[in-house]
């Protein structure tokens, strides 16, 4: 099968690839932020220091075996593997279709690998969002290997594309023989609400999804200046990626379907809380500025320019958290990886009928009850309290009115009272009419 696709746009840049450094100081980069200079407790700043002072030794084997210490240390699943063949990373001059790029994740740590290459760290601060990392495995100049934290990154992972602020993003792109991007065919920002038809360009996809066409597994061809063919003959529903590549030189053989979209919701949740967190902690800066050269006394309400921001930001996150507009799953559903399915659901907390956010149901829709266990993360909870007052206000009221509000009728009485009942006794601190 043959898919052919017209000029679109070609000034985009793409996660992780090179781009042009901003030309001025953003806001994150500045007071009250100070994304460069502020205190962090992300993973990778443990990682490093656990480096340097010797607590944590890279094995003196492969690559590769390098490469597993380190997500093991990080508590990241080999389970969680994608692997991605386009040249959408700093890594590009080793990733080819034949040598994929390898993608791994927990809650809170992104890492990427790609063999003869670099690992690559995308950490979440709580408070400042991702952090970006690079480790060399093969510094002669060092006494121990450490963690990098080069500011191009943010060239990329920090302009429009991530609303102006350090951001991750998945792109679906139209890969040519080597893994070059054919931009002339445009790209695809990925996220839940993306129908699978358009995911996955540029990526390794294996599991069942019945007769839908992705663009995963593909390679496109140039027709001239403004014409690209896909050719999805023989890329669907794959078991094995052995035809493609040496599958022995990655943990698993496998590029999971089931993964790449809970992947694709966990960027899409907490790029939402990133963006919340910097625009409502500025404007609450602002608001008290303001409020004493007015002569206002201090208040811990938001009001204003500062109430708006924030009520904006309320209405992004919920519709993240509770899945608004997620694309519907191909007829019969979708299968993958049993092995990530359970460590992804033990690896977080259930109610005491053993129901948890983390239940798959792979029918029409990724999860069983349609709440992000996002809601559990660390990011979460430092979203500033007034933020977080009006979240928690707004999902109460979707959760145990009779009828949803409009937005989210698609939310049952029986799973929303699901998700109430799970919420409730699990950890996560919740107002105390929550109860």
């Amino acid at each position: 099968m043959l898919l052919r696709f017209r000029l679109l746009c070609c000034c985009l840049f793409l996660a992780g690839s090179a781009g042009f450094a901003p030309a001025q100081t953003l806001a994150y980069e500045e007071p009250p932020h100070d994304y460069w200079g502020a205190g962090r407790s992300d993973s990778g700043s443990v990682l490093d220091a656990e480096l340097q002072s010797g607590t944590f030794s890279l094995p003196t084997g492969s690559d590769l075996e390098a490469m597993r210490a380190v997500l093991a240390q990080l508590k990241i699943a080999e389970s969680t593997q994608t692997l991605v063949f386009s040249k959408t990373s700093v890594q590009k001059e080793h990733i080819f279709p034949w040598n994929p790029r390898a993608l791994y994740f927990n809650d809170e740590s992104y890492a990427g690998w790609v063999p003869g290459g670099l690992m690559e760290f995308a950490m979440i601060d709580p408070i400042l969002g991702p952090i970006f990392y690079l480790l060399d495995f093969h510094r002669p100049d060092r006494p121990h290997p450490r963690l990098d934290r080069p500011q191009a990154c943010l060239d990329c992972h920090g302009n429009n594309m991530t609303n102006r602020v350090p951001g991750l993003m998945i792109r679906s792109v139209f890969p040519g023989q080597d893994g070059s991007v054919l931009f002339q065919a445009g790209t695809s920002l990925i996220d839940h609400t993306s129908p699978l038809t358009t995911r996955w360009g540029g990526w390794f996809v294996t599991g069942t999804h019945g007769t839908t066409v992705h663009r995963g597994n593909a390679i496109a061809a140039e027709h001239g200046s403004r014409s690209v063919t896909l050719d999805t003959a023989q890329t669907s529903n794959l078991a094995s990626l052995e035809r493609f590549f040496p599958v022995k030189h990655y943990p698993r053989g496998t590029s999971d379907i089931v993964t790449l979209m809970v992947l694709e919701h966990q960027i899409m949740m907490s790029s939402r809380l990133t963006e919340a967190s910097y625009d409502v902690r500025a404007a609450i800066v602002r608001q008290k500025a303001l409020r004493a050269e007015s002569g206002d006394p201090p208040t811990d309400e938001l009001t204003g320019t500062a109430r708006i921001i924030a009520e904006s930001h309320v209405g992004r996150i919920l519709d993240a958290l509770l899945f608004r507009d997620e694309a519907e799953l191909p007829e019969g559903g979708i299968s993958g990886n049993a092995a990530f399915q359970q460590e992804f659901r033990q690896n977080h907390p259930a109610a005491k009928n053993g129901k948890s956010l983390t239940d798959f149901h792979l029918g029409n829709r990724l999860f069983r009850h349609r709440c992000s266990y996002l809601i559990y993360s660390r990011q979460w909870s430092a979203l500033p309290r007034p933020l977080l007052d009006l979240i928690y206000g707004r999902l109460h009221q979707i959760l145990t009115w009779e009828e949803a509000p409009p937005p989210y009728r698609y939310l049952s009485r029986e799973e929303r009272e699901t998700i109430l009942m799970i919420l409730r006794e699990t950890p996560i601190k919740l107002p105390a009419d929550w109860h």
